[in-house]
């Protein structure tokens, strides 16, 4: 039995490769490749328990008793993550280097008799374990007296980001929230966003800024939730910091991390860039969640560590889905990665490199263009893509099978250095004269996972009946059950 043919065919109007002409820089091909990297939340709340500092907590009280940076760096590394996220300060304002800005830092604690920079642990840690560093600093300082001032206070936030992007090597992503609790009531400090992101340029150029940045856009929520469809062209006004601000946590508020809207479903599909044409970013998507409750470590939380399983799904959707998948795992009071975390780590690790290993090598047909070597093999995508020829109606992408098998997901790649092209996919399989669809998708972009039940097949056959430009696809894999 053949496939039959798709009734829909492929339109590309004028509106489409206005669409596909938005596109990636470099530093955001880079960071989209790294997929999977960690957040660590350590510092004085560590200390006292509390996910958000009052500001000017006695120094005294940062004094890890058994410091295992290594340790930390091992725990992520056995999860299958690529780097670690520090947050250098948070809001309360405790500086884990030693700044020259403020006396507010290790250099105040006992912790190291004084002598002590965690960043610079952290940095020499993950290099040894081969992973990319990103900094994580608060512009709210609950501390600082300048807070609230205007040019002073800026003067003061670009002095500890000049040392943070200065002194510790290769920064791959500098991470700002819009958290800013202080309320009507409090101090208000307009920060001098620009100006941050010039130094950002100036000392750290292959850095992503990411969140209260123009690089990488917050998923929306703290819970691990993704987008059916997560497009990487959406207008510009996403990038606004006042409105990510609006959207973040205002108070120290723990159930804001499970928090789920549902107001911005679609922000990238033609009906939603009507309008916005004029006005279109590349700004991709990034998950972000913690494995605990807290952002910071609780002992009471030890039993509600999030399953590897749980985990894996959040990976699917998020790396799976065009996203990249930023986990929180918070050390605890003693310096020292927790044996429910580190556990979970080595589990989801092993999840993902099982995925990894049940891809399946697959004889390849199209129905117009060359097919490049390697292009539907299980290692990872190749470099070259395949492109249909441009009068090609339906384009489609044939896998055949060695012998019938049982598979349960599809893995499409595109190549995004020309832009998100596909819109719509449809996916079918077959198996001796029976033909079935196994799912469809709308967004594409870095890499795609098409999870269903699994099915016996000798064949699956991928069609794109909606793109935005003549596609690109740098691979199309199909993964066999456990």
């Amino acid at each position: 039995m053949t496939f039959a043919a798709g009734q829909t065919e492929r339109v590309i109007d004028e509106l489409g490769p206005r669409l596909a002409s938005i596109r990636p820089s470099e530093r955001q091909l880079a960071w989209q490749q790294m997929e999977f990297y960690a957040f660590v939340h350590f510092g004085m709340n560590t200390m006292t328990g509390r996910e958000w500092g009052l500001g000017h907590e006695d120094p005294v009280l940062f004094d890890p008793s058994d410091l295992d940076v290594d340790g930390w760096m091992t725990a992520i590394a056995s999860a299958g993550m690529t780097g670690v996220i520090l947050t250098a300060k948070h809001h309360d304002g405790f500086c884990l280097w030693p700044s020259r800005a403020t006396k507010h830092t290790v250099a105040a604690s006992p912790w190291q008799s004084g002598r002590g920079d965690l960043v610079r642990q952290v940095a020499e840690a993950a290099a040894r374990h081969d992973l990319r560093l990103g900094i994580y600093v608060s512009p709210w300082d609950r501390t600082e007296a300048t807070y609230g001032t205007g040019n002073a206070y800026d003067d003061f936030f670009v002095e500890q980001l000049t040392e943070l992007l200065s002194d510790y090597g290769q920064v791959f992503s500098v991470w700002f929230d819009g958290a800013n609790g202080e309320g009507a009531n409090g101090k208000h400090q307009v920060y001098d966003w620009d100006r941050y992101y010039r130094v950002i340029r100036k000392l750290q150029p292959d850095a992503v800024i990411s969140v209260c940045g123009p690089d990488v856009r917050w998923c929306g929520n703290e819970a691990g939730q993704t987008r059916s469809d997560e497009w990487s062209v959406v207008p510009a006004g996403l990038r606004d910091v006042e409105r990510i601000a609006d959207d973040s946590q205002h108070e120290d508020d723990g159930e804001f991390a499970r928090l789920v809207r549902s107001d911005e479903d679609d922000l990238g599909s033609r009906s939603a860039l009507r309008g916005h044409l004029d006005d279109l970013v590349w700004y991709p998507a990034e998950v972000n969640t913690s494995i605990r409750p807290g952002w910071f470590y609780h002992r009471d939380e030890d039993d509600q560590v999030r399953s590897a399983e749980e985990l894996m799904g959040i990976w699917y959707s998020s790396v799976g889905g065009n996203a990249c998948f930023l986990l929180n795992v918070p050390p605890n009071a003693a310096g020292r990665t927790s044996e429910p975390d580190a556990d979970v780590l080595d589990e989801l690790g092993v999840l993902i490199a099982d995925y990894s290993a049940r891809r399946v090598s697959t004889t390849v047909t199209v129905s117009s263009g060359v097919v490049p070597e390697g292009f539907g093999s299980a290692a990872d995508a190749p470099g070259i893509p395949w492109e249909p020829t441009a009068d090609d109606a339906r384009p489609t992408v044939v896998l055949h099978f060695e012998r019938p098998m049982a598979i349960e997901a599809i893995e499409v790649r595109e190549d995004i250095r020309t832009g998100q092209r596909i819109e719509d996919l449809v996916v079918v399989g077959k198996n001796g004269d029976e033909a079935f669809s196994l799912g469809s998708v709308h967004a594409v972009g870095h890499r795609r996972i098409l999870r269903f039940e699994p099915r016996i097949l000798d064949a699956a056959r991928l069609e794109i009946r909606g793109s935005r430009a003549v596609p690109r696809l740098l691979a199309v894999t199909a993964v066999a059950a456990r």
